[in-house]
């Protein structure tokens, strides 16, 4: 794979972003956090917090932290709001620690999960992310994989901003172009099949849609957002 991107910053970097992202998000919404997230659809908002705190004290515990005990009580949005700042910012030192090495891809998980919650919440998305970038280059690499697992023919993935990687081996002589958040939410498992062809394809797309399957990810049955 190749990307005319400039080198993303330490995948850690974006974490505390995603954390005062969606803290703003939530903060003064009582009356959302029972709110479906359409793109986890057995998910509420509440659910997904709760997703996102766990994943944080696996990591912690993983890097040999002790998370803090369990509560005896299923915690509302700002007690889960407040426990993954405690978890996270220990996450944060532990990553630093390592010199950045490690945790891209739950830094990826907490984005794609922040865009989610702006879909759900009707926030567009933001202008700018510390997350941004590494977060799409990992998403690229898991998809290039899926394309060579497949046998399928390389690919340019292109967005309309200018970005380029290629996924796969080998020369592509087919492309994929989109905007720059379509592409992030395609490669992420956010594009039914349907919207997946209507994206701007060189040529007849149907060999590489089965490629959008891959590791957690896979089209849904409806159009996301």
């Amino acid at each position: 794979m190749t990307a005319t991107r400039p080198v993303p910053a330490p995948d850690f970097v974006g974490y505390p972003a995603v954390r005062r992202g969606i803290r703003a998000l939530l903060e003064g919404r009582p009356g959302d956090h029972h709110r479906p997230v359409p793109a986890c659809p057995e998910w509420t908002v509440t659910d997904l917090l709760g997703h996102l705190t766990a994943i944080a004290e696996r990591v912690l515990a993983r890097h040999g932290g002790t998370p803090p005990p369990a509560p005896d009580e299923p915690p509302s949005v700002p007690a889960l709001l407040d426990r993954w700042d405690e978890v996270g910012a220990e996450v944060d030192r532990r990553l630093a620690a390592a010199g950045g090495t490690s945790g891209e891809i739950m830094v990826m998980d907490a984005y794609t999960h922040e865009l989610d919650l702006r879909a759900a919440l009707g926030v567009p998305p933001p202008v700018e992310h510390a997350a941004w970038a590494p977060s799409f280059d990992l998403l690229v690499r898991g998809f290039s994989g899926s394309v060579t697992g497949h046998g399928l023919r390389p690919l340019h993935l292109r967005t309309t901003g200018g970005s380029v990687w290629t996924a796969g081996p080998g020369r592509p002589t087919a492309s994929l172009t989109a905007p720059a958040y379509d592409l992030y939410r395609a490669l992420a498992g956010r594009r039914s099949l349907g919207q997946l062809a209507e994206l701007e394809w060189s040529e007849a797309p149907g060999p590489w849609l089965p490629a959008f399957t891959w590791g957690p990810f896979a089209p849904p049955a409806r159009p996301g957002a």
